[in-house]
C-alpha cells in the first residue's frame, strides 16, 4: 500500500503545482482562486496521508527532501550572487560599451583573435543568468561587435548565445555543475572541469559557423556558386562533423582505443585544417583525416 500511496502523492502535488495559478476551488459557494487553492489542495492531501502508514512515510520524506534540497541550493545561491555583482559592474562602469569598441578594433586586424574575446566575454556574461535573460544579455553587448566586422546578423546572434549557454558548464561558476554536484556527491568544480573536456568539440562550432555561414543556411559564398547552394550545404555539415569528431577524440584521447600523444596532435591537426574553411586546408583536412581514420 505505502507505493501506490507515495506515487499518487506525487502526482496529485505535481499536477497541482503545473496547474499554478489557473486552479479555482468552490467551497460553500465561494470560488478560491491562485496560490490560496493550491495551498488548501496541498492540506487536504497532508491530512488524507496522516491517516494511513505509507502516507506518514511520504510526508517524513517530503520533509527530509526540503531539508536536503536547502542545504545543496547554497552553493548556487552564493555562485548566483556573485554573478549579480559582475554583471552589474560590467553594465554600471560602462565596460560593456568599451568591449565592443575593442572587438572590432582588434578584428580590424584579426577577426579570430575577436571570436576569442567574444567567447570569453559571453562565458562571462552568460554565467548563472537564464535562457532569455541570457540571450538579451550576450547579443546586446557583444552581437553588434561581430556584425560591425562583418559576421551575418544571424551567425552573431547565435556565436554569442551559444557562448553564453555554455557558461552554464564552464569554471569558475558552471552553475549546471554545481547543481548536478549534490547528485554526483562530488566537487561542482571537478564536474565542471570534466564537462568542458567532453564538450570541448562543442566549443569549435560557433567558430565554424562564422568561418562557414552555410551551416547555419546563410549565403554560401563562392563555393554555392560553384556547386549549388544545397550541395555546399551538405559539403559544409559533413566538413563539421569530422572536424567534430577529431576534436572529441583529443579531447577524451580514445577513438576506439586509446589514443597516443602523436594520434591526438595529428587529429587536432586535422581538425583545424578542416575548422580553417579554405580550399587547401579542406583539401589537406580531408587527406589527415582519411589517413587517421584508417590507422585506427
Amino acid at each position: 500500500m505505502t507505493l501506490p500511496l507515495r506515487v499518487l502523492f506525487w502526482i496529485a502535488l505535481g499536477l497541482l503545482s503545473a496547474a499554478g495559478f489557473s486552479t479555482s476551488l468552490r467551497v460553500f459557494g465561494l470560488e478560491i482562486r491562485g496560490v490560496t487553492a493550491i495551498l488548501g489542495l496541498t492540506v487536504v492531501l497532508i491530512l488524507v496521508n496522516f491517516l494511513f502508514r505509507g502516507g506518514r512515510a511520504t510526508l517524513q520524506l517530503c520533509l527530509s527532501s526540503l531539508a536536503e534540497g536547502a542545504r545543496n541550493a547554497l552553493p548556487v545561491g552564493i555562485a548566483c550572487a556573485l554573478v549579480g555583482v559582475i554583471i552589474g559592474s560590467l553594465v554600471l562602469t560602462g565596460s560593456a560599451t568599451t568591449f565592443a569598441r575593442l572587438v572590432v578594433s582588434v578584428g580590424e586586424n584579426s577577426l579570430f583573435l575577436s571570436l576569442l574575446l567574444t567567447m570569453v566575454a559571453c562565458l562571462v556574461l552568460g554565467m548563472g543568468i537564464p535562457t532569455i535573460p541570457n540571450y538579451i544579455i550576450t547579443s546586446s553587448i557583444a552581437g553588434p561587435a561581430l556584425l560591425d566586422l562583418g559576421v551575418p546578423l544571424i551567425v552573431s546572434h547565435m556565436f554569442v548565445f551559444y557562448f553564453g549557454i555554455m557558461a552554464d558548464l564552464t569554471p569558475p561558476v558552471a552553475l549546471a555543475a554545481f547543481a548536478a554536484a549534490p547528485i554526483a556527491k562530488e566537487s561542482g568544480m571537478k564536474i565542471g572541469i570534466q564537462a568542458v573536456r567532453i564538450a570541448v568539440a562543442g566549443f569549435v562550432v560557433p567558430f565554424m559557423a562564422v568561418y562557414s555561414p552555410m551551416i547555419m543556411l546563410q549565403d554560401g559564398g563562392p563555393l554555392a556558386e560553384g556547386i549549388g547552394f544545397w550541395p555546399a550545404v551538405a559539403y559544409t555539415v559533413t566538413k563539421a562533423v569530422i572536424a567534430i569528431v577529431l576534436w572529441g577524440a583529443v579531447a577524451v584521447g580514445w577513438m576506439d582505443d586509446r589514443l597516443a600523444w602523436w594520434e591526438r596532435l595529428w587529429a587536432f591537426g586535422a581538425a583545424a585544417l578542416l575548422i580553417t574553411a579554405l580550399p587547401v586546408t579542406d583539401e589537406a583536412g580531408f587527406v589527415a583525416s582519411a589517413v587517421f581514420l584508417v590507422w585506427r
